[in-house]
């Protein structure tokens, strides 16, 4: 099944903001890159946001979010990124009024989102985007300029805007048609304990 999913899985080259038919057309499994916009936030911009009500400076309708590291760094008046992609189920609580509210399409990062985060992707038209394992590295340097910082006082957990070049790749791991695909990785190991358990003679 799981090779079987990963032939019918499509790459996608995308341009950001995105558009709620483009995320419709997104399935679990697809790999991603585009080009555009990409807005970094971090724990402290959401609690900035929806614990302290400081609404966005900026639209956030259509947008890919990342969740970041906080390492970037100011040298003179430029902002120099240095890793930008951290986990994100910590922020799992602000990801749902994130798409519902504010309009984000996309949220990227490590180690995927709860229930709660997949029925507004269901919802509104969202995804969740995986890092690959091992490429964060790889995905900094495909940030062109950091074009724009929101909050800055927040700094290093401010809102910036990136631009981003071929951005990717990113694995739709949780798509807006309620697939999940850390959850069926969970499924399908729990259904194969009971036989390593049998052969390691583990009662």
């Amino acid at each position: 099944t799981v090779i079987k999913e990963a032939i019918m899985s499509k790459i996608h080259h995308l341009t950001s903001p995105f558009s709620e038919e483009v995320i419709r057309s997104l399935h679990a499994g697809d790999i991603i890159y585009f080009d555009g916009p990409l807005f970094g936030i971090r724990d402290l911009t959401q609690i900035h946001i929806f614990d302290h009500n400081n609404p966005p400076p900026v639209s956030l309708e259509g947008m890919p979010c990342i969740h970041t590291a906080p390492s970037l760094r100011k040298v003179g008046d430029k902002w120099e990124k240095i890793c930008v992609a951290t986990t994100s189920t910590r922020m799992e609580r602000f990801t749902p009024g994130l798409i519902g509210q504010y309009g984000v399409r996309a949220v990227i990062g490590k180690g995927g989102l709860y229930q709660d985060s997949l029925e507004a992707m269901k919802k509104y038209g969202a995804v969740y985007l995986a890092i690959v394992g091992g490429a964060a590295a790889l995905e900094t340097e495909q940030i062109e300029e950091v074009e724009q910082v929101y909050f800055e006082e927040l700094h290093p957990e401010a809102l910036y805007r990136f631009r981003v070049k071929n951005f990717g790749p990113l694995t739709v791991a949780m798509d807006s048609h309620g697939v999940h695909l850390y959850e069926r990785v969970s499924e399908k190991i729990r259904e194969k304990l009971p036989d390593i358990y049998a052969r390691l003679g583990v009662s």
